[in-house]
């Protein structure tokens, strides 16, 4: 767990330089991160998905529920390699909603399971185990572990997702090189792409970790 955590900072440290370092890199076409998401939609024959400014940073997503791609401040006015890339990505997801993506589909319909189990495991975790040790029951601690379980195959779940994303975001920046001018931009934009999609292999890890963890105490204490 400790591996790993350092492992998760140095990665999250990783993609916030990189995409500082793009975010600062002009895209010779100009272009805004709004108006990237919106030739993307376009030309993937998406017209019932909007493209909105929400607040903060690195808050940018796909909502499915109300079809909106969810764009960050920096990224829907911004005019860099960061911004071009983070937008085409979240489209990525659009794109994937558009075309009922296996991998998508499974993702969402568990939404409504995560958000019980996130909560389950932010008390039933602790409580468990203290109820194991002093008081001999384990059924809390089993709630907990099957909980965090299902949250860790949510975030392994998501990996595909991601990267699926990231890879229809590149082909449509490689086949559009009034977005992305030259070969240069179009690697800069796969390399925060790449930095952004091992936070979410991290994450998973970590979440793997965690279920280990919680797991050798209650089968550990049964045996």
């Amino acid at each position: 767990m400790i591996a790993i955590a350092l492992i998760s900072f140095i990665v999250q440290w990783r993609f916030k330089s990189k995409f500082k370092q793009y975010a600062e890199m002009g895209l010779l076409s100009g272009l805004s991160g709004a108006e990237v998401a919106q030739r993307m939609l376009r030309d993937n024959g998406i017209s019932n998905v909007q493209v909105i400014s929400v607040e903060g940073q690195l808050t940018d997503h796909y909502n499915p529920e109300n079809r909106t791609v969810n764009l960050s401040p920096d990224v829907y006015h911004g005019r860099s390699i960061a911004a071009a890339a983070v937008a085409a990505h979240e489209c990525g997801h659009a794109v994937q909603h558009a075309k009922a993506y296996a991998w998508l589909s499974f993702r969402s319909a568990m939404v409504p399971a995560i958000n019980v189990a996130s909560t389950l495991t932010q008390f039933t975790l602790t409580i468990g185990v203290l109820l194991l040790f002093f008081a001999h029951n384990s059924y809390v601690l089993a709630i907990g572990v099957a909980a965090l379980a299902l949250v860790t195959l949510f975030s392994f779940i998501t990996l595909p997702v991601e990267f699926d994303a990231s890879r229809r975001a590149l082909a449509w920046l490689n086949n559009n090189y009034n977005v992305m001018q030259t070969r240069q931009e179009h690697e800069q934009a796969k390399d925060a792409l790449w930095w952004a999609a091992m936070t979410y292999v991290v994450a998973a890890l970590s979440a793997l970790a965690t279920l280990l963890y919680y797991a050798q105490f209650l089968f550990g204490r049964r045996d």
